[in-house]
């Protein structure tokens, strides 16, 4: 009977040993983020935070209010539905941030460059002065792009421009009508 619960013993032993070994074989967590709002479109994630790269550019191309190659982008918008009778089928969007020390209307960048702006255009080529919204684009249902383009610009004959890093950050918000 003591040979019983020595033996017992020495398996539950083991087997414990075991499932302490195989309990954890990987491990994670998954967290889901979002809002609701009250809009007819969903606002696609890859568009709500994204990162624009402008690359890296020369001194020289921003000289004399010189420009860098504008780089392009979009609001993607999905799930767009609007009724019957269509309403609410156009938008406007109004960019916001830091002003240019310049006092141009383009955003400013922060880090250490300086001497230069950071402008947004529409498709069109037109500048988006900060602040103030965009013509109103029709909206199809279903998935839409609502495309724009970002580039830097010297600021000015008279500013310095200093090289090294820099970064601009922009908020959008969209008004339907």
């Amino acid at each position: 009977m003591k040979m019983n619960k020595t033996l017992l013993a020495i398996v539950m032993a083991f087997g414990m040993s075991s499932v302490a070994h195989a309990a954890d074989q990987g491990h994670g967590k998954v967290t889901f983020k979002g809002s609701i709002i009250d809009a007819p479109c969903s606002i696609s994630p890859k568009s709500s935070e994204q990162t624009v790269e402008l690359g890296q550019i020369s001194k020289a191309a921003l000289a004399d209010s010189g420009k860098s190659t504008p780089r392009n982008f979009s609001i993607d918008l999905e799930n767009c539905s609007f009724g019957t009778p269509v309403a609410k089928n156009k938008v406007q969007v109004t960019f916001t941030g830091m002003e240019s020390a310049a006092s141009n209307g383009l955003l400013g960048i922060t880090g250490t460059a300086k001497g230069a702006s950071v402008a947004i255009t529409q498709a069109d080529g037109k500048v988006i002065e900060l602040g103030v919204p965009t013509k109103a684009q029709e909206l199809q249902s279903n998935a839409n792009s609502l495309n724009f383009a970002a580039y830097v610009q010297g600021d000015g004959a008279s500013a310095t421009i200093t090289e090294g890093e820099f970064q601009v950050v922009t908020s959008f918000n969209l008004a339907y009508n």
